[in-house]
Order: C-alpha cells, then structure tokens, then sequence
C-alpha cells in the first residue's frame, strides 16, 4: 500500500497513529451526547422535570426539537472556530496550534457533566465546538508535512478512520456509564481522555526537518515534492480569489452536514424511528454502532488508498480523485431506502455504505487541499472549506429535530443520499481539472 525506502525509519506513520488517536478522542467528546440523548433521566433534567415525572409524547418532541438547537450550537461554534483555526495553526505552527484545540476541547468535554440545563449545555457546547474545530486543520496540514502527495489521501484516510473509532468506543462505553454511573460520569469519564492525547502530542509532535528519529532518506522522501520547501507566507484573504477554493468548500459544505447528522441522530433512529419493527434502547444500541462504523473505517481506508494506488499505477491526480469520489457519491443513494424499511438489519447495511462511502470521501476531499494548496496554506485552506460545512451543518442540525417530529426520517435521507453527487458535479464544474494554484501569480480568479 506504502512505498518502500531504503534505509528510511518510516517515523512519519507514527505521527499518523498520533493523529489518528486524536481524531478517535475528538469524536468520543463529541459523540458522548448522542447516546445520553437517549436517556430519560438527562431528558427529565434537560426539560425541568421531577426526575420520576412520567415522558409524554409531547415532552419527547420538544427534548428533540431542543437537541436541534443545541447541536446547532456546537455547530455554528465549529464554523466560528474554522472561520480562525487553520489561519492561527498557520501562523503559530501545528504543535502549539493544536495543543491549544486539544486543552480547550478537553475542558469542554469535562463542563458537559456539570450542566444542567439545556442553556447551559449550548453554552458548553459552543465551546467545545470551538475547540474541535482544530482537529482536521492540523491534521490534514500535519500530514502535508510529513507525507509526499502520492501517500496523503492513504494516510488521511487511516487518521480519518479514528472518527470511526471514536465513535465505537463511544457506543460500548457511554451506554455502560450512563447506565451504571449516571449521564454526568458518561461526560467525565471522557473528557479527561483528552488531556491524555495533548501530553502525547506535546510529547511527541515535531516537524519533520526538525525530529532526531527521522532519517535523512526519509526527509528527503517527505520533502520530494518541488513544492516540499517553499515556506513564503501567504495572505487569508487571497484564498478566496481562487476557484480551487470553492471547489473545496463545496465538497465540504455538501458532505459535512450529512456526516453531523448520522453522529447526533443515528441513536434516535434506531431508537424510535417509526418505520422499524424492533426499536433499540440504551442497553442494546451498541451492536448496529459498532457495525456500522466497522465498515466505515474500512471506507475511510480502502478509499483513501484507492486514489493513491490509482496515482501509483499512471493515473492522473485528477481522475483518480474523482473517480474514487464517485463511487463514494453513487454508495452513499441507497441510504434513501433505511428510513422506509423495517427491517433493522437492511437499515443497518445501507447505514454502514453510506457511512463507509462518506469517510471515503472525506478522506480524498481533504487531501483536494494539499493537491491544489502548497502545504504552508493547507490549514488555512481545511479550515475554510470545514468552516462551510460547519455553518450549512449547523442550520442542518438546527432543522433537523422539526423535520424528523413533523416529517420523519425520509426527507432526511432523501437529502443525506443526493448531497454528495451534487458535489462532485460542484467541484467537476469549478475544477475541470485538479492542478494547483499559483498563490502567487495574478490577484483573480484562477
């Protein structure tokens, strides 16, 4: 799948598994409220009821149309955080960029079990969106620092499968908290894994030219680019000029908020939807979890390394790219059938397809911006484009809890299976062809 160098000490996969713990740890602080979501006793507190005050079906609609507003919250915070992070991280360097995301995530995470309200839980929402919102623009700017073009969409597709991960660990574990512990533990108990992650990073992270483990053949591989040296500034503002830009927002702005969607309400699915026969509670949600995002981390992979082997074997950036986005794009339609049918286990599959087929896609739109970006721009340029799925997300997640009360799960996945096709089409017309950005050629669009 890698290449092959000799007498090289390969260190830079190691800073991948670093990467992909953290992301795994991002999406368990951001996961724990999707399961407590399902809890009568943190619905009873949310909504200012006695905590034996018996749940009426009005009570259930107003909770969820509630969680609407506030993960809308955290994702209006994520959008905000974007619309900065990945210019901050450019400017201040990827290790002390994401120390400071990963601190103020992890003390979000913590304040979500002392809240008790549903003010007071946006509130801690909003910060910890702010915090998460450095998670993939170091990342994927981590990666143009140590990996060659040829090997990022493979090695973003591995960190990105931490998503997946974290989600699993969230569906064995908070379950099991919530049930033995309490909802308010669910939200320690995980926060404090964040702290674990910023020691190893500040313990571990150093950039490439810099680390005393990587050999000098390896650095010569990682810096085999032409462009791999050129560390001249370049401004904020001048991104927007361009129409690889765009075509990156696109992607992002289409694909995200679907992506947002399975993470808060896929609990709620499979706990209420009306359509199946056999509905989940808390102490049996974990097994479709952990299918599901099994095979997701397997999308994450397989595609991830299929655009890369593709560029191996002779094709172009361009076409390897988009033909693998398009498988992507054409898995994730059958997901439209999961809220008609009521057979959970169908529901299941076509879930984890179109899960499987939305990492693989995030995997190569990312890397879209180490392809067409110099790598001294790429935090600047992952955090534009995740600042417009962060804010067509948050009015998604905002809508969401009145479309499923008064319309139910079709209209959701009707949007959830075209949005990625849409896409494609968005970033085909404005990027005929995938080649990168002269940031320092002429003031318009290119």
């Amino acid at each position: 799948m890698t290449q092959s160098i000799p007498n090289t000490t390969n260190y830079r996969w190691r800073i991948c598994a670093l990467l992909f713990l953290a992301t795994a740890i991002c999406y368990v602080d951001r996961n724990v409220l999707s399961f407590t979501m399902i809890d009568d006793l943190f619905r009873r507190e949310m909504l200012g009821l006695p905590a034996g005050a018996a749940l009426t079906d009005t009570d259930i609609a107003r909770f969820k149309e509630l969680m609407g507003y506030v993960d809308g919250a955290f994702k209006a915070a994520y959008a905000i955080g974007f619309m900065l992070v990945g210019y901050f991280i450019d400017r201040i360097g990827t290790k002390r960029g994401f120390s400071l995301s990963l601190l103020i995530w992890s003390i979000a995470g913590l304040l979500n079990g002392f809240v008790g309200s549903v003010l007071g839980l946006s509130a801690v929402r909003f910060v910890l969106g702010v915090g998460e919102s450095g998670n993939f623009p170091s990342a994927v700017k981590a990666v143009a620092e140590w990996f060659p073009k040829k090997e990022r969409s493979f090695a973003t597709g591995l960190f990105n499968a931490g998503a997946n991960v974290g989600i699993m660990l969230t569906a064995l574990a908070v379950p099991y908290i919530t049930i033995k512990y309490g909802w308010r533990a669910a939200f320690v108990f995980t926060g404090v894994l964040g702290f674990i992650v910023l020691g190893l990073w500040r313990w571990i992270y150093i950039h490439p030219s810099q680390h005393p483990s990587v050999s000098a053949t390896e650095l010569q591989y990682i810096q085999s680019d032409p462009d791999a040296k050129d560390e001249r500034r370049i401004p904020w503002k001048q991104m927007f000029r361009h129409r690889q830009t765009w075509a990156f927002c696109a992607g992002k702005f289409f694909a995200d908020p679907i992506w947002y969607f399975y993470l808060t309400w896929l609990p709620d699915f499979f706990n209420s939807n009306e359509s199946l026969q056999h509905k989940l509670d808390l102490k049996h949600i974990s097994l479709p979890f952990l299918f599901i995002y099994i095979v997701s981390d397997f999308g994450s992979i397989f595609f991830g390394w299929l655009s890369s082997r593709l560029i191996q074997s002779g094709w172009s950036v361009n076409k390897a790219r988009k033909f693998t986005m398009l498988i992507c794009a054409l898995c994730v339609m059958p997901i439209i059938l999961a809220a008609s049918t009521s057979n959970i286990y169908l529901a299941t599959g076509l879930i984890a397809l179109a899960a499987a087929a939305h990492q693989g896609w995030s995997a190569n739109n990312y890397t879209l911006a180490s392809d067409m970006f110099p790598k001294q721009a790429v935090g600047s340029m992952v955090g534009i484009g995740s600042m417009m799925g962060a804010i067509s997300g948050a009015v998604f997640a905002a809508s969401t809890g009145l479309i499923r009360v008064k319309f139910g799960y079709l209209p959701l996945f009707v949007i959830a299976g075209s949005a990625y096709l849409v896409a494609l089409i968005c970033i085909h017309v404005l990027v005929p062809k995938l080649e990168p950005v002269d940031m320092y050629g002429l003031n318009s669009m290119s």
